[in-house]
């Protein structure tokens, strides 16, 4: 280990500073799920036509990919309250290259299901990574600014959104016809197959720049000294079990709101993105899946903007009341894009990423800091991981509707919905938020005698 870190780990877990080398590249994690969820968009376009699937039945790559989130959160969460962090994301970042080997076989079988087992493969790494990235972040540094923290490492997802984008426009989606056109063109069956099958092995390619890039964090993470990031004479305590956390969790008002604010905006986020190429297709016939994801490419760098000036508003003010008059604004612009004219609806869809991008990091952010006892942090940032099933559900549920009434449109009504059940959610917060208090009487004193918080 030849990375020292200076900063003193006082006894609520926080720190008395944040050290800027290893927060810098806990955040480089960010990006890789980003990339992850990004190319799922650009998976769900190609595998319609490929396995000519429903709205519906397309969604649920997403189910797969946020369905091993819901079910790894808590094991991870227990794996990392008896070991460290950093144990956790190295455990994800294992899997997760595991995950991105996985897919080499699959477009040999060339089977819906074994993309979909592939796919869950990289949320289970993911979820390791996210149990432990997204609470470690709000734990490195004074308590105070946790979910401007919190913030500042998740302005580096939508880049990473727009990696995976990127890497799937250029590497997985061809020039000329639209994939539906070229299969329709196909003179045999076999000769449909055939194409079918040439175009599922476009898939592999942007895992390759994946795998180099994970390999790398890897061996970043090991030889680089990580902060504890828990509270003083945790060795010594009574661990916590998961009926008591629990037990303890269920009681806690604006926890459950948090999980269930969470939920929602997963979920919207993630039918937003689902369909935002299908939109765009469905809207002006004749477009193809690369044109059409220059769509996508616009949304994520509104996503992008938009953190970075929720970035600066939460500095200055009440980070609950930004996020009701985003949410507010977010309802209301996929309202009009669900029943407004068809010519700005794409657009509208767009511009509701300006808004999403805080809710994320301020709901986990808010949400944990509920939790005063923090033997029980590890597993609340679970469940709060947990609640990113969401995003297996929601695009279901708009995928359904769509399927009903027959426009893809329309079915954002679905998402302005869960934009205003967050808004209601922030407008309860505001009586809750925390303050500035310091974590201990004397955060300075506390901080000069405090343990190293190396480990």
């Amino acid at each position: 280990m030849f990375i020292k870190n200076p900063a003193r780990q006082l006894d609520s877990g926080y720190l008395d500073r944040t050290p800027i080398f290893q927060f810098v590249i806990l955040s480089l994690l960010f990006p890789m799920w980003g990339a992850a969820a990004g190319l799922n968009d650009i998976l769900i376009t190609q595998f319609k036509h490929v396995f000519t699937l429903s709205d519906a039945a397309t969604a649920f790559v997403q189910s797969a990919f946020y369905g091993g989130y819901f079910l790894i959160a808590i094991p991870a969460s227990r794996i990392v309250r008896r070991t460290s962090y950093k144990v956790g994301i190295l455990i994800g970042l294992s899997v997760y290259i595991i995950g991105c080997g996985l897919f080499f076989p699959a477009s040999t079988l060339a089977t819906y299901g074994m993309f979909l087992f592939c796919i869950f493969a990289v949320a289970i790494g993911l979820s390791f990574l996210e149990t432990s990235a997204n609470t470690y972040s709000s734990m490195l540094g004074p308590r105070r600014t946790s979910t401007l923290r919190l913030n500042i490492s998740q302005t580096f997802t939508p880049i990473g959104n727009l990696l995976g984008v990127v890497l799937g426009k250029y590497l997985i989606f061809t020039t000329g016809d639209s994939i539906e056109a070229q299969l329709d063109a196909a003179p045999t069956p076999e000769a449909k197959l055939a194409l079918g099958h040439d175009l599922l092995q476009n898939t592999l390619l942007p895992y390759k720049y994946i795998l180099v890039v994970l390999v790398v964090l890897l061996v970043l993470f090991l030889v680089t000294e990580f902060p504890r990031g828990k509270p003083a004479g945790e060795a010594s305590e009574r661990h916590a079990g998961l009926a008591e956390t629990l037990r303890v969790l269920v009681r806690t008002a604006q926890y459950r709101k948090g999980i269930v604010a969470q939920f929602l905006y997963v979920g919207l986020q993630t039918a937003v993105w689902s369909f935002t190429i299908r939109v765009a297709l469905e809207l002006y016939p004749g477009m193809n899946e690369r044109e059409a994801t220059n769509y996508m490419i616009a949304g994520f760098s509104c996503f992008l903007v938009g953190k970075f000036v929720a970035n600066g508003l939460i500095a200055r003010y009440s980070a609950a009341r930004v996020l009701v008059v985003y949410c507010g604004i977010g309802a209301a612009l996929l309202a009009l894009a669900a029943f407004g004219p068809a010519a700005s609806a794409i657009w509208l869809v767009i511009a509701s990423n300006l808004v999403m991008g805080p809710c994320w990091p301020t709901i986990f952010g808010q949400t944990l800091d509920t939790i005063r006892d923090k033997r029980y942090q590890e597993t609340g940032g679970a469940i709060l991981v947990m609640a990113i099933v969401g995003g297996a559900v929601v695009p279901v549920v708009q995928g359904a509707v769509s399927d009903v009434v027959g426009s893809l449109q329309m079915s954002f009504v679905v998402s302005a919905l869960c934009f205003l059940g967050i808004l209601l959610y922030f407008r309860s917060n505001l009586r809750h938020e925390v303050t500035d208090e310091p974590d201990e009487p004397d955060e300075r004193a506390t901080a000069g005698t405090g343990e190293s918080a190396t480990a």
